[in-house]
């Protein structure tokens, strides 16, 4: 089966605003606006429940993150919806895919800055490298720790999305923001970033 996830982060000029995350399944397909949308085939009881995303925080001691996490769905045109509570400050967790710890590719979105180009939460993600923790923080359970195995940048046409999306050999944690130079013609920049790291096991 093909499918296709097209990353299209940053709407609004200088500061971003979204990752476009279009998929693209043989089944359980629905028409949106001419084009074919569908939804990433989950295995039952993966999806992450608003009660433990709601309270859940991403720490990224390195760089100085302390994000609370919340659920992020899809919009109608595919692309990945972006935090709405802590808009700049907060994360948004794929609600399709696995929770963090749990097997496959769990992906966490957010802001790189926010109007007048003043830092927003992923601002410093860049800065990351192999070896680096990441940590999941939910009350009443054992922080969930993470090591970064590489970062990346691509264009949007280059992301291997089935690695970012799909990878369900291990438990990993994705991240992802936007880099690159600003294209006003088509209100995005010419990058993704992505952070990958895998599970550091008790």
């Amino acid at each position: 089966m093909d499918k296709r996830i097209y990353a299209s982060y940053c709407t609004i000029p200088f500061f971003c605003l979204l990752i476009a995350v279009s998929i693209t399944l043989l089944q359980k397909g629905v028409l949106v606006y001419g084009r074919e949308f569908h939804s990433i085939a989950v295995a039952p009881g993966t999806k992450p429940t608003v009660k433990r995303a709601a309270v859940a925080h991403l720490l990224i001691p390195g760089i100085n993150v302390n994000a609370p996490v919340e659920l992020v769905e899809t919009n109608m045109d595919g692309s990945l919806e972006v935090p709405k509570v802590n808009v700049w400050t907060g994360v948004g967790l794929y609600a399709d895919g696995p929770y963090p710890g749990e097997q496959g590719s769990a992906v966490i979105d957010g802001h790189l800055d926010r109007p007048g180009g003043y830092p927003a939460v992923f601002w410093n993600l860049r800065l990351l490298h192999k070896g680096d923790i990441v940590k999941v923080e939910t009350p009443g359970q054992a922080t969930m720790q993470f090591r970064v195995t590489q970062v990346a940048s691509y264009t949007p046409a280059s992301a291997p999305l089935a690695a970012i999306f799909d990878n369900t050999n291990g438990h990993f944690l994705n991240l992802i923001t936007c880099s690159g130079r600003w294209i006003p013609a088509i209100h995005q920049t010419t990058h993704r970033l992505v952070v990958y790291t895998t599970m550091i096991k008790a």
